[in-house]
């Protein structure tokens, strides 16, 4: 009897066979997840940080000493007509103030460019041919740079007026500047260049 030759199974197609390549694969396919992942969210990160936008510096609080944004709207004034002598009195003063007090720039008025004049934001003001205030023989003046100034404290300024010109001088300084006389110290020079003394000057004004 001739004796069947079997064929000899393979060992992948044994049932009890370990599947050593399917396992292999796997491990590879997950070791390679477990890297590509980590990197493909640092690409994404790097890329959100490129977009977003930077972050603004804090801005500081704006105070007299510190630079900040001015605003350029005219500054309301009244431009009450002026007879001639103190309309030639003002054009000159106007002429000659400074474009800037300290750090304050000049701003535009709404009203009598020759007569007025406006710096910061709040608005420090400069008005040429006003009234000038009575005064009393006992009251408080102040002389600074040679002009004589009358002052009233107002709730949100203080108001400083000459009494010793020919024509009158009123300056207003916001009380957010701080001390009035030092704001009021460079425009008492030009007043003084420009505008002549009036006699007699009020007996509080001798230095």
């Amino acid at each position: 009897m001739d004796k069947i030759s079997e064929s000899p199974v393979a060992e992948a197609d044994r049932p009890d066979a370990p599947k050593a390549t399917g396992r292999t694969n796997r491990s590879a396919a997950l070791i390679a997840t477990a890297v590509a992942l980590p990197v493909t969210l640092l690409v994404a990160a790097l890329a959100f940080a490129n977009l977003a936008p930077d972050t603004p510096a804090a801005t500081p609080d704006p105070s007299p000493t510190t630079p900040q944004a001015q605003s350029t709207t005219p500054v309301e004034m009244a431009a009450p007509a002026l007879a001639e002598r103190p309309a030639i009195v003002c054009r000159a003063l106007l002429s000659q103030l400074p474009t800037a007090i300290r750090e304050l720039a000049q701003r535009p008025v709404t009203a009598g460019p020759e007569q007025n004049a406006a710096y910061g934001d709040p608005a420090l003001t400069v008005a040429c041919g006003g009234t000038e205030p009575e005064v009393a023989p006992d009251e408080h003046l102040v002389l600074v740079n040679s002009v004589c100034w009358y002052t009233v404290e107002g709730p949100d300024d203080t108001q400083l007026t000459t009494v010793d010109r020919e024509t009158a001088v009123t300056v207003r300084v916001p009380h957010f500047y701080g001390e009035a006389l030092q704001w009021v110290s460079p425009i008492s020079r030009t007043v003084a260049e420009s505008i002549r003394s009036a006699t007699p000057a009020p007996s509080g004004c001798t230095s």
